[in-house]
């Protein structure tokens, strides 16, 4: 499948069809998951505010796996050199800054009623600022260097010193004592909570995971279209 898409006139022909076909599916499920999310019973001891469970999840999940996507696509673009992999670093790195900032914010309103806080410096929630940290520092070193080979490259080696953070992120809190939460959904004895909540949760997560991909494509195919044009601006410029 990637030898098939590592081909720029193969990845735009399959994703002029797949990006609003994830698209349609990402409007599909968040709009079934929200409404099943509000016609959820209260929670016997969050009431009304477990609802933001039903955003804030599904983004703290996607703010771990667009930084898994980048630092993939990073790893074939630094070793292989591949210039569509390197067009996918770049295009996921500011979709995964919005996603783990939605998580931070939602997390916040979220704990203010449950912790009587809208941050506390624990394990989690440093790690995971830390990771929104990382998004922008690629962002941030991708635009400061002028030759867009060499900034690629070395956008691509923090990129993949960040991938260390993302374990940190996921066991930060069965390694020390947090606030926050363990895992409900994936365990080894089963969800943690009721269908009522679990199936809201899950369509959420597979509506983002859609939009991630939707939005995804869209802009790798607008940075393969840039640089299309750079090439034949720079011929034209030539003859």
């Amino acid at each position: 499948m990637f030898a098939f898409l590592a081909n720029p006139d193969r990845f735009m022909a399959f994703s002029r069809w797949a990006a609003p076909m994830f698209g349609a599916l990402a409007a599909g499920l968040i709009a079934v998951g929200l409404w099943f999310g509000f016609v959820a019973p209260e929670d016997y001891q969050q009431g009304d505010t477990v609802r933001i469970m039903f955003v804030h999840v599904p983004a703290a999940w996607l703010s771990m796996f667009v930084y898994l996507c980048l630092g993939v696509a990073s790893f074939l673009a630094l070793v292989f050199r591949h210039a569509l992999a390197d067009a996918a670093a770049k295009a996921a790195a500011p979709l995964g800054a919005g996603f783990t900032a939605l998580a931070l914010v939602t997390g916040s309103l979220w704990g203010k009623p449950m912790w009587g806080t809208w941050w506390v410096w624990d394990a989690r929630l440093t790690s995971v600022l830390v990771l929104f940290l990382f998004y922008l520092a690629y962002i941030a070193l991708r635009a400061s260097i002028d030759d867009e080979t060499k900034g690629g490259r070395a956008a691509a080696i923090l990129a993949l010193v960040g991938l260390v953070n993302l374990p940190i992120v996921k066991f930060s809190v069965d390694w020390w004592n947090s606030l926050h939460q363990g895992a409900s959904v994936i365990r080894a004895d089963g969800p943690a909570m009721t269908s009522d909540y679990l199936i809201p949760l899950l369509l959420m997560g597979l509506g983002y995971m859609s939009a991630f991909g939707a939005l995804w494509l869209v802009r790798i195919r607008a940075e393969v279209m840039r640089r299309r044009a750079n090439i034949l601006a720079l011929r034209a410029a030539e003859a």
